[in-house]
């Protein structure tokens, strides 16, 4: 898991041209115009999510994980936390699925391991297939922009 702004991009750049390309794409492109929705960058190898949504309580989400893609996950507008602990040996809650590249785990299972970190509008954080992440959540509801950019491996 790497936690940054925009403005540390270039250390970054270096761990693939994938994702040098989303970072460069985050840097250059004004979400606050851009409808909701999913964009292809690069075909089905890097695609663009554009969500707006109200943060949720910790103990309605699930962590998740992904096998096929890095997901790039940057914060336009509003605040929340996620929550974070290495993949190791937990037992999903729902099995893999394959067509969404996610696996579920329940948040009672796995809180007293993981870490909730704050995630502000202009840092951008990426998940690596090793990096449970629960994203979207927070202690009181709060509206959040946020861009997803998944990176095929």
């Amino acid at each position: 898991m790497i936690l940054d702004t925009l403005e540390n991009l270039a250390h970054y750049t270096h761990l693939g041209p994938r994702i040098a390309k989303a970072l460069q794409h985050l840097k250059e492109t004004d979400f606050t115009q851009l409808p909701v929705g999913n964009y292809e960058l690069e075909g089905k190898d890097i695609f663009v999510i554009v969500n707006d949504y109200e943060t949720k309580p910790r103990e309605v989400e699930p962590f998740e994980v992904h096998r096929k893609y890095i997901d790039v996950q940057y914060v336009v507008s509003g605040e929340e936390e996620f929550g974070y602990l290495p993949l190791a040996d937990q037992t999903p809650s729902k099995p893999y699925y394959d067509k969404h590249d996610y696996a579920e785990f329940d948040y009672e299972s796995n809180k007293a391991r993981a870490a909730f970190i704050p995630f502000k509008a202009g840092m951008f954080a990426l998940f690596f297939p090793q990096d449970m992440h629960m994203p979207g959540v927070s202690a009181t509801p709060q509206k959040v922009r946020k861009v997803v950019i998944k990176v095929k491996i």
